[in-house]
């Protein structure tokens, strides 16, 4: 399992955690992540909700928030530590301009494409952009763009296919459309970055992302040309997950019955596990008076059954009763709660094993 560059940064196992909110992954898991050689990833979505005692007001929590996160990663970790962005946010630019100035090394962005994301860096910036992508089209959009724009191109690029859990960039009869697998839109983006690759002498790896579970499975997309991989469920029964135990246990209790993709109220299909809450959105029981933050550019007070951002924190501190659990395809495999080195030794193990017997 070899390393890889992500605009010059040296990323020594290809292992990135995925960004997991609202709560799930903030400096704690990522800073063990970075320890382990891989890449840390601190969410920002909902931090206002986390850190709503320490500012007048939601915005200016979910700034001050990333600030301490941030900080707080960077005093426990040598390591690689990424920000996690959602486009979508209504505060987007305020989070990117934060997470640059703070000097976090890499931004991923999806939920959207991040056409103005290199217009933040400054001439003394060492963040490196991560688009998240679903298909070689908008690989090559954003490549194009921001050429012609900015004068930049993605440092790499996440490609995210239908397993994932939470929000999926796909329609809903796509997801299980055989050729909307990961193992069909990586080489189908690897070809679109290939290039520009060659026109600007530059090399933008691929990552690829969702439904991965172990070493076996890295290999096997690795062959497809991925460069590394992000993972995110895998992450979450560990001890250093920021996520309460009663989240943890929800991924070690469900069976695969009990995942369903859902319609989020930000407009996207996603995959979590089912509950009691959820089912109550499915009767029309859920209906919330207002709208307190503002936080996603796509949700429609007026046609929403709930607040989502509310929702994911309510689970992330274990009160499943107003909350749910997003999770990947294969989240339900897991039967105990782990350490980030235990994780990273299982994948590099899976990996060395699977390689040695195709070599066989």
């Amino acid at each position: 399992m070899k390393g890889f560059k992500i605009g010059g940064l040296n990323i020594p196992v290809p292992i990135i955690q995925g960004g997991m909110g609202v709560g799930i992954s903030l400096s704690n898991l990522a800073a063990a992540v970075a320890n382990e050689g891989g890449v840390g990833v601190i969410s920002c979505a909902g931090l206002g909700l986390v850190y709503k005692n320490s500012a007048q007001n939601y915005l200016q929590a979910n700034v001050d928030g990333l600030k301490n996160e941030i900080k707080k990663a960077r005093e426990a970790s040598k390591g690689i530590i990424g920000v996690n962005i959602m486009a979508a946010l209504t505060n987007f630019e305020d989070m990117v301009r934060t997470t640059i100035a703070e000097k976090a090394d890499i931004i991923f962005a999806g939920a959207g494409l991040p056409l103005n994301l290199p217009s933040f860096l400054k001439p003394d910036s060492i963040t490196k952009l991560v688009p998240i992508v679903s298909s070689g089209k908008a690989a090559k959009i954003l490549c194009a763009k921001w050429k012609n724009n900015f004068d930049y191109l993605p440092d790499a690029f996440v490609v995210e296919g239908p397993k994932a859990g939470g929000h999926l960039g796909f329609k809903r009869e796509q997801i299980e459309d055989v050729n909307y697998s990961l193992e069909q839109i990586v080489p189908d983006v690897v070809d679109a970055v290939k290039v520009f690759e060659d026109q600007y002498n530059q090399e933008i790896p691929v990552i690829a992302a969702g439904g991965l579970y172990n070493g076996s499975d890295i290999y096997e997309i690795m062959k497809k040309g991925a460069k590394g991989v992000q993972l995110g469920s895998l992450f979450v029964t560990t001890e250093e997950c920021d996520a309460s135990d009663i989240f943890k246990q929800k991924y070690i209790d469900s069976s695969e019955s009990e995942l369903e993709i859902i319609q989020s109220p930000v407009g996207m299909p996603g995959r979590a596990f089912s509950n009691a809450f959820l089912d109550k959105v499915k009767q029309g029981l859920k209906v919330p008076k207002t709208c307190p933050f503002q936080c996603i550019k796509t949700c429609d007070i007026s046609k929403s059954p709930y607040c989502i951002v509310t929702a994911l924190f309510n689970a992330a501190k274990g009160n499943m009763k107003n909350g749910y659990a997003f999770a990947g395809s294969n989240a339900f495999r897991a039967t105990k709660i782990n350490t980030v080195k235990e994780v990273f030794a299982e994948l590099v193990e899976g990996f060395r094993i699977k390689a040695e017997s195709v070599l066989k």
